[in-house]
This record gives C-alpha cells, sequence and structure tokens, in this order.
C-alpha cells in the first residue's frame, strides 16, 4: 500500500511534465507553421484552386504549387530580409528552421516555375518584381515600398489578386473576360479587408509615418470602412454573367464572418487573431465552395 501511495503522485508528475513538454511542442511547431508562412501559402493555395473551380480549368499541379511555394519564399523574403540586412535578427532554432524551409520552397518554386507556360513566367516575373520593390530599398532617399506612406496596401492586393487569378487564368490560355475582371475586383477587394484588419491589430506596433488606414481615420471608421467594402464585395457578384444562387449564400456566411472579425478586431488583440484566423478565411471560403458548389 506505501509503495502504491508513493507511486501514484509519481506517475501525476510525470502525466503533467510530458502534457506540458507536449504542449510546448505543438505550439513550436504550430508557430512554425505561422511564421515559416505555410498558413498564408495554403490561402494563396486556396485562391488559386477556387480559380480552377470557377473557370472550369482542370487540376494544374504546376500552378498551384509553383503558387503555393512561391509564397512561402516571398513572404519569407519580405518579413526577414529587412531584419537581416539591419542586422537585428537573432538566430533561433525557429529561424534556421524558416531559412532551410524557405531554401526548399525556393527549389520547388523554380521547379515548378519551369514547368510554365512562356507567358505565364513572364508575367511571373512581373509580379516578382513587384515583390522586390516592395521589399528593397532601389530608391534610397524614399525607401522600399513597403514603407510608402498608403501604397503598400494596393500592392499586397494586386499581387494576391493577380497571381491567385490572372497566372491559372493565362496558363490555361483562357481569355480576360468580363468574369475574369469581376473575380479580380472582388479578389482585390477581399485582400484589402483582410490588411485592413491586420492594420487595426497592428495599431500599437507600426511607425507613425507608415500613414496606415487606422492611422489616419481611426478604429472605429476603418471597421466602417471595411463593412462598406465587404458589401461592394457582395454587390460585384450579381454582376457575372452566370452567378448561381449557392455562389451568393456562400459569399454572404464569407462576408457575416470577416464582418465578425471586422467588429471584434482590437490592437489589443493576439497576434494569432489575424495570423492564422483572418488568414484562415480564403481556405474557409474554398472550402464551402468545394463542398457547396
Amino acid at each position: 500500500m506505501q509503495f502504491l501511495s508513493n507511486y501514484e503522485p509519481k506517475m501525476l508528475f510525470i502525466n503533467i511534465l510530458i502534457t506540458f513538454v507536449s504542449m510546448r511542442l505543438l505550439k513550436a511547431i504550430f508557430d512554425f507553421y505561422l511564421h515559416g508562412s505555410i498558413h498564408v501559402a495554403l490561402a494563396v493555395y486556396a485562391l488559386v484552386r477556387m480559380t480552377f473551380h470557377f473557370f472550369h480549368i482542370d487540376y494544374d499541379e504546376p500552378m498551384a504549387l509553383f503558387a503555393f511555394f512561391g509564397t512561402i519564399v516571398g513572404y519569407n523574403f519580405v518579413k526577414y530580409d529587412e531584419l537581416v540586412r539591419a542586422k537585428k535578427l537573432k538566430i533561433t532554432n525557429e529561424r534556421k528552421a524558416i531559412v532551410v524551409l524557405s531554401l526548399v520552397s525556393f527549389i520547388a518554386a523554380t521547379y515548378y516555375f519551369f514547368q510554365l507556360e512562356t507567358i505565364t513566367k513572364l508575367i511571373g516575373i512581373g509580379f516578382l518584381g513587384l515583390t522586390m520593390l516592395y521589399t528593397l530599398p532601389f530608391f534610397p532617399k524614399i525607401g522600399n515600398a513597403r514603407n510608402w506612406a498608403g501604397v503598400k496596401i494596393y500592392i499586397v492586393a494586386f499581387c494576391w489578386a493577380g497571381v491567385t487569378l490572372f497566372l491559372p487564368i493565362v496558363n490555361a490560355h483562357l481569355p480576360l473576360s468580363h468574369d475574369v475582371w469581376l473575380k479580380f475586383c472582388q479578389r482585390f477587394l477581399l485582400v484589402i479587408i483582410l490588411i485592413l484588419i491586420f492594420e487595426i491589430i497592428d495599431l500599437k506596433h507600426d511607425d507613425i509615418s507608415l500613414q496606415t488606414v487606422p492611422q489616419k481615420l481611426g478604429i472605429e471608421k476603418t471597421k466602417l470602412v471595411n463593412i462598406f467594402l465587404l458589401v461592394l464585395f457582395y454587390c460585384l457578384e450579381f454582376l457575372k454573367s452566370d452567378f448561381q444562387v449557392v455562389q451568393l449564400w456562400i459569399n454572404l456566411i464569407l462576408i457575416l464572418l470577416i464582418a465578425l472579425f471586422t467588429v471584434f478586431a482590437h490592437p489589443k488583440r493576439s497576434s494569432y487573431y489575424t495570423s492564422f484566423w483572418v488568414e484562415s478565411v480564403p481556405v474557409f471560403w474554398w472550402l464551402l465552395v468545394m463542398f457547396f458548389c
């Protein structure tokens, strides 16, 4: 009996220790998933797959995986390049792993890039140029595009809409029809809407020189702008040449979800609010489309 009484506390301690270590490991894996830009790459992949669905394009593996791996490379370059050049980046095990991930993704993106059509490659290089402009200080007196007041949001939205819509359309040799341009406008608006939520959350960290929308308008007015843009996003669906009622219901669910994210956005929110939940919106939209359409 004495042995059992000593055994039970020891087992309880071991179980608690195992649970603690497991939770720490899961958190480290989850943080790597977010910090390594895998989650945002999945969002881009989801939008590419939606383009395939809406325009009846057979699954194009090189196009989809080029977008996925290219996003990992591009986002990690944007996030860490300036810190590396300024020598402000502390080298941690996670960041070493992100370097390895980025290198592997670069090799994969290059492999799939050379399987794309020539015109797609040229347009892809154009978007790469925009990414470089966004990141590197080609103009020393005014810095990179990321620091140009009021410009960043449009460059990011244009790149997202272009890569997830124009590249698959061009690679499939489809014309840039009326519906393609409507979808481009929807994607452009969607990314701006999601970025505005990011800007609300990041308000306490952003330099005042960035002149973000929440800095200029305030949080409440920015939320009103987002609601207006959500209504505009929804109304564009009615202008399609072959819009479906089921898509209207799916988009309604989508904008209600984003509206909730907007209403509850606040600078005191955890970074996971945007880096995981808000960036999950394209994936959620894709799953709705796949399930109901």
